[in-house]
């Protein structure tokens, strides 16, 4: 195993990949009565094109397959996995981003038997025509519940305005009518590809002896036998770097009270997986905090003047492939929001210039944060991304912080922060008829 230690949190981790591919990380938090385990795969809601393993064609799947499959594994022939953790005293759960499909436990018992448990069913496949017709109502009604949701509704509003021709417009769920299409062999051809060893990961903390644990693991993972790993080709649509695929405005009306409103910023410089996009993270967090953080001048000013309120707040959002910003809020006046945001953008150098002590005070507050979340084993496994960080975990984000400049900050502005980027989108109060 590979040992990486963090001296300043007094931590180590273990990493190693097994013969079969899959990479396993093991951090063992001293102190600690719980453990917690993600079980995660590279397959999200945007893979919905690509070669199935054991053939040569690309295919086009129904949106919302990967959720769709996250669901189904749990049901087995006999019984249903969260029955078995729950007799281990676990708690388990799962869930589907746009790229990446996680398994997940946390238990202060039975260690070996809940890993079992998780690497188990979730490399044992089970579906049926009649299981697969049954889970659609259920999906189904979770996609109606989200329709009539007026912030699922402008977040998704605003990723369709930025990624007009991309997948990621498309719920993470799919649509009722996506979902209807979905067969049992669409969900085999899915796990076969997506499913394999080679393209999954492990990371286990909290109270763990790691060399034991991974002698758990390889045991359990010797004992089965997988096909040979067929690499992946997606096939994800480019977007235009120049940013004229944007869509710059549209609004909706739905049964709301008041107005809600979203700016987003769309990242158009691609970002290179490793310590180059965990510095970028780091760098645009800075950014956001200097510019509309809630003791930022720009924010006090709005606030002040009531153009923003307590509803404001703003979301980043880098994972492979793509990076975009938003900032949202309820409003009176969406168009006076939507200028007063864009105006703060468009003039970043004013409010950077000079601002050496602010950005030490903020750099200060996000490594608090990370120390803070250097407690909470949820926080430590769901940080781990090996696809888009590499090897990094939750302990090597305070050195990155550590290390900006107010040049660096500039510099990712610039890059980021550009007009042709920016976008907006509105759901008002339905006229009254």
């Amino acid at each position: 195993m590979q040992i990486n230690r963090y001296e300043q949190f007094n931590e180590a981790c273990y990493q190693t990949q097994l013969a079969n591919g899959l990479t396993v990380t093991l951090l063992p938090k001293a102190g600690f009565h719980k453990t917690y385990a993600t079980f995660t795969t590279n397959y999200g809601s945007i893979d919905n094109t690509f070669v199935p393993a054991g053939e040569t064609d690309l295919k086009r799947f129904p949106d919302g397959i990967a959720h769709f499959l996250e669901h189904k594994m749990f049901e087995k022939a006999d019984h249903d996995a969260f029955q078995t953790f729950g007799a281990y005293g676990a708690s388990a759960n799962a869930f589907t981003s746009f790229t990446k499909t996680s398994y997940l436990f946390s238990a202060t018992q039975h260690l070996r038997e809940n890993l079992e448990t998780l690497l188990d069913f979730v490399q044992d496949p089970y579906f049926t025509s009649q299981t697969v017709e049954k889970e659609k109502g259920i999906i189904g009604q979770e996609i109606e519940m989200y329709d009539d949701d007026p912030s699922w509704r402008l977040y998704f509003g605003m990723i369709g305005n930025l990624y007009p021709n991309h997948p990621l417009q498309y719920d993470i769920a799919g649509t009722t009518d996506s979902i209807a299409k979905i067969t049992a062999d669409d969900l085999y051809a899915a796990y076969r590809t997506f499913y394999h060893p080679q393209n999954m990961t492990l990371f286990v903390v909290g109270n763990l002896d790691p060399t034991e644990v991974l002698g758990w693991i390889e045991q359990n993972q010797a004992a089965k036998t997988f096909a040979d790993f067929q690499p992946i080709e997606r096939k994800i649509p480019a977007t235009a770097a120049d940013g004229h695929d944007i869509i710059p405005y549209r609004a909706i009306e739905m049964p709301v009270s008041r107005a809600k409103s979203i700016v987003g910023v769309k990242g158009l410089t691609p970002i290179e997986n490793g310590q180059p996009a965990l510095k970028y993270r780091a760098a645009v967090n800075v950014l956001l905090e200097m510019l509309f953080g809630d003791t930022s001048k720009d924010y006090l000013r709005l606030y002040d003047q009531g153009i923003i309120d307590d509803t404001f707040g703003y979301d980043f959002e880098l994972q492979s492939g793509f990076n975009f910003v938003t900032f949202s809020g309820e409003t009176d006046d969406p168009a006076k929001f939507d200028a007063a945001v864009i105006d703060v953008l468009e003039n970043w150098q004013a409010a950077l210039a000079d601002q050496g002590d602010l950005l030490a005070l903020v750099k200060k507050e996000m490594i608090g944060r990370v120390v803070f979340m250097a407690n909470s084993l949820e926080a430590i496994a769901n940080r781990y991304d090996q696809r888009l960080f590499g090897s990094a975990t939750l302990f090597d984000e305070s050195a990155v912080i550590e290390q900006l400049t107010l040049a660096d900050i500039n510099a990712v502005a610039a890059q980021l922060l550009t007009s042709k980027a920016i976008s907006e989108y509105q759901i008002r109060p339905q006229a009254k008829r």
